[in-house]
């Protein structure tokens, strides 16, 4: 690829990550746009841990990455594998010959692959995978192909940490908004004051043992008349359980806090 079409391709990324962002399209963009640069690459994934310690793949490029990808996931072996698990990059130039993953080898091999290229990325808040990067013919990746590949995966690494940050404040925004709304119908159906009416809602919380946005919400539902249970058991308000309620807040001084 030329210097020109390869700063085209850098700037359709970057244009991609921009807050707020759609996270699977941009991701998408990137694996394709790796696929399109690095001459020797032919298919591309990207391998994220979730929260309960299993290994998922996104923005395959084809089939053949998805299959690839499961294949090490399943074997516990492989280039992608360890660059999700410990190493920072790793490099096969003969899948079918390489002694470190005999198992998974020949199985890439009979899918018509050669060799592989894998990065780990890390991205706050505690976002971890790689960018694997595969060719089709064997001893095909150079040094241009890697310090390639080191460049998008950054830009992966870049666009988990935008995007979770960007989904984490729209959840922080929704609930505040949610709380919100609870308060005022609190206040309006039992003449309290913000500050009662917050508290209020803060003890039903602590006593269910539920979070407050979940008490929020049963509040809300309730109130549009098709009320469900949240986690935690359904909450009940008594009218002179909530007028009689006086209680500051503990720890905030008496002031709100969402």
């Amino acid at each position: 690829m030329e210097l020109k079409e390869l700063i085209a391709v850098v700037s359709e990324v970057a244009g991609a990550l921009q807050v707020p962002m759609d996270l699977e399209p941009a991701l998408e963009l990137i694996t394709a746009s790796a696929v399109d640069a690095i001459p020797c690459i032919d298919h591309a994934s990207i391998s994220v841990t979730t929260k309960h310690g299993r290994i998922e793949t996104h923005a395959s490029t084809d089939a053949v990455a998805v299959q690839a990808d499961e294949l090490q996931y399943q074997l516990r072996q492989g280039p992608c594998y360890e660059a999700v698990l410990s190493d920072p990059v790793v490099q096969v130039d003969d899948l079918a010959s390489d002694p470190r993953w005999p198992a998974y080898g020949p199985k890439a091999a009979s899918l018509g692959l050669g060799s592989q290229l894998a990065y780990q990325f890390r991205a706050d808040p505690h976002v971890r995978g790689a960018l694997n990067l595969y060719a089709n013919k064997p001893h095909e990746i150079d040094v241009d192909a890697r310090m390639l590949g080191a460049m998008f995966a950054r830009l992966v690494a870049i666009a988990m940490g935008w995007g979770r940050q960007d989904e984490s404040l729209r959840e922080a925004l929704a609930t505040r908004e949610q709380i919100g709304q609870a308060m005022g119908i609190v206040m309006e159906r039992y003449h309290l004051d913000g500050d009662r009416a917050f508290a209020f809602l803060v003890r039903v919380s602590q006593a269910g043992n539920v979070k407050l946005r979940d008490v929020a919400r049963a509040v809300i539902a309730d109130t549009a008349g098709h009320a469900e249970e949240p986690p935690g058991g359904s909450y009940v308000v008594r009218r002179d359980e909530a007028a009689s309620y006086d209680e500051p807040v503990r720890g905030s001084g008496g002031r709100r806090r969402f």
